[in-house]
Parts: structure tokens; sequence; C-alpha cells
């Protein structure tokens, strides 16, 4: 593990440019016998991407899959019957969004203790899902397959967002999606191989299967998951606490907007299966297409959203997500009374609504290079791109855990059944409605730009 330290290379150039892959010129001087990989392109930059898509796949992608943990848990002993099962996902992907802007900030500290916190968070999942499979009760999964893998997916997790900054600069947003598309594609095919592990070996020796594939797909891949930069370096140029950028108009409506998509982007994955079996009388594997054609819509769409991230203003991005998802969801899911158009809108949500993060590296960018953005409210010099990343994740967060109390409360009266025309009348209405509703005030940002708002 010691190699994970070297940053020389004799026969490639450095390609140097832009904000948060940027070397000074006194920098180069304190770091003369250091030849920097370069960026954007080259072996070490594409075999980082790799594996962080990879770690991000599982990290983010497994405890997404909990629903089919969640819907064994309430039928077999000893969980059958007991309430706060949702629980255990709620911690899992909150924790892990809401932690993530401290969790980022002391790995920013402390870089060179951060070069193993990948290998550190990869053990911390396996063994928070061998204790899971340990589990005789409810909080003891909240502890385990809950709480404790959120912490080792924050430490495993963090680092690749992190030394993406500084491998990618011209091609970062492209670079971010394509990350960002593992959960996508590990969302296309854990339920299937999930369901079919429970039916066959039950939920204990499914998760100690699953800890021990962790290991044996990720720890191959730790050694790529390292910085370009310099442990030294790092630390002399991150103020990562440094969040004054949070105060700026434009940065606190994209914040809003970015929890109000949040609030609707997790229901429509929760509740379609369910929908196509007791609406469109979908069974089995034809309702479980709903999620794998949403997921593989999701990874074909986040890196085409970077793509488009890098070349046009976040705004125009963001826009294009917006209208997107919430048109899809009013015209497609609202009208739709049979599989085939079910899974058309399953395709549209997850290629606009999937990518809507993606769109993050534009503002990130924006916040940490316009000067008439900061002006007298901070200094974007002293801002560490990441954490512009961070604090919006943690924005995911807080929309994750409200999302799952309000889609019981919009779905248990069953409101409006018989009373409306086709989907809005089959008493998930409101649910369809909320969602289309804050798809479409995310997209707030766009008339606010053009009324001159925000920059």
């Amino acid at each position: 593990m010691a190699t994970r330290l070297s940053f020389t290379h004799s026969q490639e150039k450095d390609d140097v440019s832009s904000v948060g892959t940027e070397v000074g010129v006194e920098d180069m001087k304190n770091t003369t016998d250091v030849t920097l990989r370069p960026v954007d392109h080259g072996t070490h930059a594409w075999l980082f991407l790799c594996a962080s898509f990879l770690i991000e796949g599982l990290a983010l992608g497994f405890p997404g899959a909990y629903g089919v943990f969640q819907s064994h848990y309430s039928t077999h002993k000893p969980f059958a019957g007991a309430s706060g099962l949702p629980v255990v996902e709620t911690c899992a992907m909150g924790i892990m969004y809401l932690g993530m802007p401290i969790t980022m900030g002391v790995q920013r500290l402390c870089p060179r203790l951060t070069l193993w916190a990948p290998a550190a968070g990869i053990l911390t999942m396996s063994l928070s899902l061998v204790l899971a499979s340990l589990a005789k009760t409810v909080p003891h999964l909240i502890a385990t397959q809950g709480i404790l893998f959120a912490i080792g997916s924050s430490l495993a997790y963090c680092p690749c967002v992190a030394y993406l900054n500084e491998w990618f600069d011209k091609r970062k947003g492209m670079a971010y999606g394509i990350m960002w598309a593992g959960t996508g594609l590990s969302g296309s095919v854990l339920p299937f191989l999930l369901e079919y592990m429970l039916q066959g070996f039950g939920f204990r020796t499914t998760l100690r299967i699953w800890a021990a594939v962790f290991i044996a797909i990720t720890m191959p891949v730790v050694y790529f998951v390292k910085p370009r930069l310099p442990p030294s370096q790092q630390q002399q140029q991150q103020q990562p606490f440094y969040l004054r950028f949070t105060l700026s108009p434009t940065f606190m409506l994209h914040q809003l907007a970015n929890i109000a998509q949040a609030l609707g982007f997790f229901l429509p994955s929760i509740y379609l299966p369910t929908y196509a079996s007791a609406v469109v009388g979908a069974k089995g594997p034809a309702s479980a297409a709903t999620i794998l054609v949403l997921n593989l819509a999701s990874t074909a769409g986040c890196p085409t959203m970077g793509w488009l991230s890098d070349r046009f203003h976040v705004t125009t991005c963001l826009c294009i997500a917006t209208v997107g998802a919430s048109m899809s969801t009013f015209l497609l899911w609202g009208f739709t009374t049979n599989l085939p158009m079910l899974l058309v809108y399953c395709g549209f949500y997850g290629l606009f609504a999937g990518s809507y993060t993606s769109a993050w590296t534009g503002l990130m960018r924006q916040v940490t290079t316009d000067a008439d953005l900061s002006s007298s409210i901070y200094r974007r010099e002293a801002v560490d791109p990441v954490m512009v990343v961070a604090v919006l994740a943690a924005g995911r967060g807080v929309g994750s855990v409200l999302s799952g109390p309000l889609s019981q409360a919009l779905t248990e009266p069953m409101a409006w059944k018989g009373e409306a025309l086709a989907a809005y009348g089959s008493g998930y209405g409101p649910l369809i409605v909320f969602t289309g509703v804050t798809a479409a005030l995310s997209g707030i940002v766009l008339p606010s730009r053009y009324m001159g708002w925000i920059r």
C-alpha cells in the first residue's frame, strides 16, 4: 500500500488549468521533484474514474435497493409485522448525505489519513452487513445496516468525490456524471439479485455473502482511488470549512431548488413497483421492470447531463432536467393505465430526474470562479470546490429524510380514488402531483436568473 503515495511518472506531462486542479508557480517551486499526472486524460485518470464508479455503485446502490430487504423483513421472522423497518434506509442514505460536509471537511484537513479512508470504509460496510446478519430486532438493523453502513459508505465515497476534482477539469462534469451513473447501474441489477438470494438463502446468508462481495469487488481497485496532488500540497491549498459561499443568494436558491427536487425524486422508485402491481396489474418481474428501466435511464442520463454542464450554464442544464421530469410525471404517469406506457414514463423520469445532480459541477464552477457572484459575501479563492458538492449533498439528504413520512401521508388515505381521471384517480393521485410539483419547483433557478435575482 506504500505505493499509493507515489505521484511521479517520468513520461507523462502535466496539463494544468482552471479551478480545483490549478497548481500555481509557487506551489510548483515547492514540489520540484514531483511530476503531476495529466488532467482529463491518461491511464491513471480513467482507472481512478472506473474505481470510483464501482465504489459509488455499491456504497449508494446497495442501500438504494433496501426496498427488497424491507419487503422480505416485513414478511419473515424475526421482523414480520415489526414497525420501524423504513428507518433503516433513511439512516443508511440520510446520514451519508447529511454528514457529507463534515466527513469531507475532516478528510480534506487530513489528506494523508484520507488515503486510507476508502479501504477503511469498505471494511466498515462489510462489517455492518455481517453484524446485520446477526440481528434479531429492528433497532439492531438500524444500528448496523443503517447507521454503521452509512459511516462506512461516507468514508469510502467522499475521497472519490474529492479526488475526481483533481483528476478532471475540462471534462469534470462528464466525469462526475459517469461516477454518479454507478448508482443507476447497480440499481438496475441489485434488486433482482437480492430478491433471488433472499428467497433462496434467507437474509442472514445473503448479508454475509454481500459482505464478502464488497471486499472482493472493491478492495482490488482501492489502489486507484488516490489523489493527483501530493497530500502536502493539498493541505496548503484547502480551507474546507470556509462555507460563506452558502450565504450568497445564488447558492441559497440553488440549494432550495435542490431540496425541493429531492423531496419528490425518491418517491417513484419506492412506489412504482407497487403502483404497477396494484393499478396496472403487473406481477413479479413485470412490476420490478419499472425500477430496472428507471435506473438504466438514469445511468445514461448522468454522464449526458455532466457533458452538458461542461458546455452550458448550470441553470440551462437544470431547466432541461426539471422540464423533462415534471412534464413526464404529469402527462405520462398521470395518464398511464397500462404497463408499456408506465415503462416509457420510467425511462423519461430516470433520464431527466436521475441526471439532476450531474449539473452540480456547473454550480461548483460558478461559485469558485464568478467574481460577481462572490463580491463582498465570500472570497472565491478560499472556497474548496468539493465542499460545494458536499453541501448540496446535505441538502439532498434533507429531502431524502423528509420524503419518507411525506409519501406515507400522501398514499395512506388513497385520496381521489375513483374521483379523478386515469392514474390521478387510482389512489396515487396526490403522490403523482407531489412528485411533479417538486420537480417543477426545482426549476425556479431559471426564471430567477432571467429576472436578475441570481447569477
